[in-house]
């Protein structure tokens, strides 16, 4: 199946690494131009950006200031002019033991990035939308959203189970509107936000329970968001698509 996305504008966040970064290449290569979301790396993403062609730029935004998550898609859609698709990938997770001085710190931080900076994207991408009767909305989650994670991972698993609710009412209440919108619940995945936990845990707790002989790679994640911005998945809006190896399965 080619799937081709000439002429496509997709808003990537947490694309200067990890699942992001394998994204904005798998976007770029089936022909969309990627804005390259980046928290503080920024030579890494203006680098991503000019490897992928296709008129990529980097677009840089701490995803934990609401100010800040309104002026990227500001300063995306004045770059580029119509966006087509908005990908939420950027997200935290921070250990946080539930006697740490520190937990409501850390679970505001993990929220804001998390949840919050998802739900303002993702208003300013309905209005603009709405404006073109078109639009597809990805949101990366967990699978933490539906199993739970550990209890150092309270905020991490309920900032994923509120982009779940978040995904399926846009997917209902704007339809009919030609927006779409579709939830992603990877499993571990061999980034390095995963590997501090796998320092933390150990690569044993990391692949014990999964169904195939290796971890998930970014690579494996991208090709999804691909197919489904391409339209050919359009009555799966509303839908979760599990990418745990097989480590939760509903």
């Amino acid at each position: 199946m080619q799937i081709d996305l000439s002429g496509q504008t997709v808003l990537v966040t947490g694309a200067s690494r990890g699942i992001g970064a394998a994204i904005a290449r798998r976007l770029a290569a089936s022909g969309a131009r990627v804005a390259v979301h980046y928290g503080k790396e920024r030579e890494r993403a203006e680098d991503l950006a000019r490897s992928v062609g296709q008129g990529s730029r980097a677009f840089g935004a701490d995803l934990g200031s609401a100010k800040a998550c309104e002026t990227l898609w500001t300063d995306v859609e004045s770059a580029f002019g119509t966006v087509h698709a908005l990908v939420n990938n950027a997200g935290v997770a921070i250990g946080s033991p539930l006697a740490s001085p520190g937990w409501l710190d850390d679970w505001d931080r993990t929220l804001a990035v998390n949840l919050t900076a998802t739900g303002l994207l993702c208003r300013s991408a309905l209005a603009h939308f709405e404006k073109q009767h078109n639009g597809r909305i990805v949101n990366v989650a967990s699978r933490a959203a539906f199993r739970g994670d550990t209890p150092d991972y309270l905020a991490y698993a309920a900032s994923k189970g509120g982009m779940v609710a978040l995904t399926r009412s846009i997917a209902r209440g704007f339809g009919k509107k030609g927006i779409k919108a579709f939830l992603l619940a990877p499993g571990f995945t061999r980034t390095e936000m995963a590997q501090l936990f796998i320092d933390q845990y150990g690569e044993a707790y990391a692949s014990s329970d999964i169904a195939l002989e290796r971890l998930t790679e970014p690579d494996d994640i991208a090709p999804t968001v691909a197919f489904l911005l391409s339209g050919l998945a359009d009555h799966a809006t509303g839908s979760t698509i599990d990418l745990n190896a097989g480590s939760y399965v509903r």
